[in-house]
């Protein structure tokens, strides 16, 4: 399969998401009783549903995104990496600002792309989030009524699963194993929300959700047999 792709037709992105409100008595009394039923599955019988509040953020019903990364490929010996993100407090103004650049890139008929998990969290999400806040989404992420061939969504956890449908593996570990940089040097998924909602630091951020993506394109060049990306040939285009 991946040695019919152009790496150049991919857009490699990640997500970072946090709970929509600050804590659990933030929730309006009917989103309180429903996330007291949604955290009963995972919480520990001594914990109360506000005591795992923090993991609100990855259910798309009670959290929110505030920054999407993307990155595409440029050029080739070496490989150039172009970065942008969009983020901020107004989560329909990044869904709106991303929507229109990916429907834009997939006018490519060969258009792809890529996320580690993305199959699991990042598509869905966005997706779920843009029928939340009232926006159309852009085929390249609708997979209603489509064949499998005519998905255009690759998953870098689950191309090196192999059909080991029970393997879970991080993008952290996958890059260690391959011999890349961790993208977790600062901070980790389970961090954000602090890190956002106490600290406000959307540019760590923003930093953070840059990490993974370039490190879900390095993980794909190598199942590609293909160079790496050097770090002098990176450049990110966000604006704080």
């Amino acid at each position: 399969m991946l040695e019919n792709i152009n790496p150049g037709d991919i857009m490699f992105l990640d997500i970072e998401t946090v709970p929509v409100l600050q804590s659990f008595g933030n929730l309006n009394p009917q989103l309180q009783v429903l996330w007291d039923k949604k955290s009963a599955n995972f919480r520990k019988e001594e914990q109360s549903a506000a005591d795992v509040y923090q993991r609100a953020g990855i259910y798309s019903e009670f959290g929110k995104i505030i920054c999407i990364s993307v990155g595409v490929l440029k050029d080739k010996n070496p490989y150039g990496f172009r970065l942008k993100s969009f983020f901020g407090d107004d989560e329909k103004s990044i869904l709106t600002e991303f929507s229109s650049m990916i429907s834009k890139f997939s006018r490519n008929r060969e258009a792809l792309l890529c996320a580690h998990n993305g199959k699991e969290f990042d598509y869905p999400y966005i997706a779920r989030r843009m029928i939340i806040n009232e926006l159309l989404i852009p085929d390249i992420l609708n997979n209603a009524g489509k064949k499998p061939w005519e998905v255009k969504l690759l998953d870098t956890m689950e191309l090196w699963k192999f059909g080991d449908y029970k393997n879970y593996t991080s993008l952290d570990l996958l890059s260690s194993v391959l011999g890349f940089p961790s993208p977790k040097d600062d901070i980790d998924g389970s961090m954000v929300a602090d890190v956002y909602w106490v600290e406000h630091d959307l540019k760590r951020i923003v930093t953070y959700c840059e990490k993974d993506v370039l490190a879900v394109a390095r993980i794909l060049l190598r199942f590609m047999n293909e160079a790496t990306i050097n770090m002098e040939d990176i450049e990110s285009v966000t604006l704080f």
